[in-house]
């Protein structure tokens, strides 16, 4: 049986199409509602890449700083940690391997080696101040953007990188300045 010439560049058109749509070709770091799968919003990032999430402490309410770098195999790598003032939940000192300076009025642990393949975060609710900044390599311009501009004070969220289809990509919000 033949087939009308017509019908074979349809099916190769419509395959192309469903691998343009369907197969991973970005990478991004996904924030999902809470522990389920649903995309609440996504910053384009690549291998090597670095961000960082401040927030503002609730109790001494100054700046906290945790920076970030996508690794090689999509893992979320810690690398340094700085903040103001001791306090509930700030470390009084470096783990192995890692440096603790004071600089300027700001306590730096650097050199941190902290893998996650995910993290778990919660937007403030009471001293809502969370910010996420990427773009701070060298001649690379910083960007920020506000939490509250994308998610409710006191919500939580499973954050990992992962690559997207564009079909993915097209459903979830994108994070931009």
């Amino acid at each position: 049986m033949k087939l009308p010439k017509l019908i074979l560049p349809l099916l190769i058109a419509l395959l192309l199409l469903l691998i343009l749509l369907f197969v991973p070709f970005r990478t991004a770091l996904v924030f999902y509602k809470e522990n389920t799968s649903t995309v609440e919003a996504l910053l384009p990032i690549k291998q090597g890449e670095t961000f960082q999430i401040i927030f503002k402490h609730s109790i001494h309410l100054t700046d906290v700083v945790e920076k970030y770098k996508i690794t090689s195999d999509l893992n979320i790598q810690q690398y340094e940690f700085v903040y103001e003032e001791f306090g509930i939940g700030m470390p009084s000192n470096a783990e192995e391997g890692e440096t603790f300076e004071y600089i300027d009025g700001k306590y730096y642990i650097k050199n941190m080696s902290n893998i996650f393949p995910t993290m778990n975060i919660r937007n403030g609710k009471t001293v809502s101040e969370h910010r996420l900044v990427w773009g701070t390599e060298e001649n690379e311009e910083a960007h920020m953007v506000w939490f509250n501009d994308y998610f409710e004070p006191g919500a939580w969220f499973t954050v990992k990188v992962e690559r997207l289809s564009l079909w993915d990509y097209l459903k979830g919000v994108k994070i931009h300045e």
